[in-house]
């Protein structure tokens, strides 16, 4: 059972760091809920039946853990801490700019969250597509609107 469940998570890690992109923006969060979601995932597996994909059930534990973890009270709004930052001006106009747009991000639904947050950590509408499981040309479709959503968005800031 181990040796099953370490490569169904070795072949489907993937979907365990998009989700926690999507709902975290620093790296301690990033790394405790990594170990986190390993281990509600290694916790749940002799529950798991089969009857939907296992990368549709490591999803949504990555989801119900990432989502458990940022209700708990002693988990810092990063953002907050970028504005306690001293500094020159610059710096924090350059964090206030960087916190606005998480901010713009995170109103977004979960698929347009996704699709742009992708797309900021680099992958190409390519990679993006195959991610989301839609077509390369839809996939720049709704980046373009995505942005042009933000924009306005940011602008009403």
């Amino acid at each position: 059972m181990q040796q099953a469940f370490t490569e169904l998570i070795q072949q489907h890690r993937g979907i365990i760091f998009k989700v926690i992109r999507l709902y975290v923006n620093h790296p301690e969060d990033e790394k405790d809920l990594y170990q986190e979601i390993l281990y509600q995932a290694w916790k749940s597996y002799p529950r798991f039946d089969g009857r939907s994909k296992f990368s549709t059930w490591l999803y949504r534990v990555s989801l119900n853990t990432v989502l458990t973890f940022k209700r708990r009270p002693a988990v810092i709004d990063r953002v907050d801490d970028l504005e306690k930052v001293g500094g020159t001006t610059e710096q924090h106009e350059h964090h206030e700019d960087t916190a606005m747009l998480y901010r713009a991000i995170r109103d977004l639904n979960e698929i347009d969250r996704m699709l742009i947050t992708l797309h900021l950590d680099g992958y190409d509408n390519e990679e993006i597509a195959g991610i989301a499981g839609i077509t390369k040309n839809h996939v720049a479709v709704k980046l373009h609107r995505i942005k042009e959503a933000l924009i306005k968005k940011l602008k009403n800031m």
